[in-house]
């Protein structure tokens, strides 16, 4: 192994594993995140070729993956009136939910940390538009968890 993943490169590689996991249904998690880890990353596959995931990586899919509904009901409460989630960019879509399963189950990275990392995410993978609808969503996603917090 030459060198380690730091978290925003494992947030791009589980939006690279997640994108296809939403397409197709016979992916597995494993599959999708061997994919994301090969391309660009040769380094990441040891000698004997078995491939090194990361556990944060790991915890990002499977984490996002296993809590889509829920993910997608929060997007879906954010979103305005005359909007659908279908309407959303697939990429912007995935970053949503990258995010707020990030705000939601870990404890150990600041939500205004989360906040950034999607916007940077948005800013390589897709367009100023999407940056902005993005900020905006996680936003008040954000505003929601730390009330929330606040109130408990």
């Amino acid at each position: 192994m030459s060198k380690e993943l730091s978290r925003h490169e494992i947030r791009e590689k589980a939006l690279q594993a997640l994108f296809p996991l939403d397409f197709n249904q016979e992916l597995t998690k494993k599959d999708a995140i061997n994919h994301a880890l090969s391309i660009d990353q040769q380094d990441f596959v040891s000698e004997d070729e078995e491939d090194f995931v990361p556990v944060y990586l790991d915890e990002l899919v499977g984490g996002v993956v296993e809590h889509q509904a829920e993910l997608d009901e929060i997007i879906k409460k954010h979103l305005r009136s005359n909007w659908s989630i279908q309407r959303i960019a697939k990429m912007d879509l995935i970053i949503l939910r990258l995010g707020i399963y990030e705000m939601l189950y870990n404890t150990q990275v600041p939500n205004r940390v989360v906040l950034n990392e999607a916007i940077e995410l948005a800013k390589t993978f897709s367009d100023d538009q999407s940056r902005k609808f993005v900020n905006g969503i996680l936003s008040n996603v954000m505003k929601e968890i730390d009330e929330a917090g606040a109130n408990s």
